[in-house]
């Protein structure tokens, strides 16, 4: 069983077709699992992309970049080949004909998860933080995640937390940003990856 909770499968958009044809190979669209893929990939990441050790520093420190780009690393690692849907990394959408305003401009979310040059097939986003983010940076990432799903038409929005910590302060402190009317916590899905060796899960937000 996965360690899963809350996880669903993604879903078919209402206007996408049931398939795309490559050769004599029927791709269906809607072939994704991303809890599958997060819980899997998160519990291959190593200590030192974890937390980065630093010399002359006795205790080690949570990197952001470092942890991103080794979970794009295992993630594409085990991507599905029975799907259209591709991982990209830090997406700049600015000048994109389609998204514009509405706090999208100048955004480079750290995951997307999508069919480039279809905006039917947008299916996830990820925003990634460690157990020690401050609340500025907690804001802006809630920012984004709703714009995305508000106006990019994304499926899905995942704030994927990791770090042993105080998960509730996060989670206290996501809540209290939930007054400002840009915030839609109710539709984005927290994670947390809370030591090296465990697969992220899904947490409630009480949203």
């Amino acid at each position: 069983m996965w360690p899963l909770r809350y996880a669903s499968l993604s879903h078919k958009p209402n206007n996408a077709p049931a398939c795309r044809l490559s050769t004599t190979l029927c791709i269906k669209k809607d072939v994704m699992n991303i809890e599958q893929l997060i819980a899997e990939s998160t519990r291959h990441i190593e200590r030192n992309y974890f937390q980065l050790p630093i010399d002359g520093q006795e205790d080690p420190v949570y990197r952001e970049r470092v942890y991103c780009y080794e979970l794009y690393h295992q993630l594409r690692s085990r991507w599905p080949h029975n799907t259209d849907y591709e991982l990209s990394g830090e997406v700049d959408k600015s000048g994109h004909p389609l998204i514009r305003g509405n706090n999208l401009d100048r955004i480079k979310p750290d995951l997307l998860v999508h069919i480039p040059g279809d905006m039917g097939g947008n299916h996830a986003i990820i925003e990634v933080k460690p157990i020690t983010a401050t609340r500025n940076g907690i804001f802006k990432d809630l920012s984004t995640l709703t714009a995305f799903l508000r106006y990019a038409n994304y499926e899905k929005a995942i704030y994927l937390l990791y770090g042993d910590g105080d998960i509730e302060t996060i989670l206290a402190v996501a809540r209290d940003c939930q007054e400002q009317d840009q915030i839609a916590l109710n539709l984005i899905e927290f994670w947390w990856h809370q030591n090296v060796g465990s697969p992220a899960f899904r947490v409630a937000n009480n949203a």
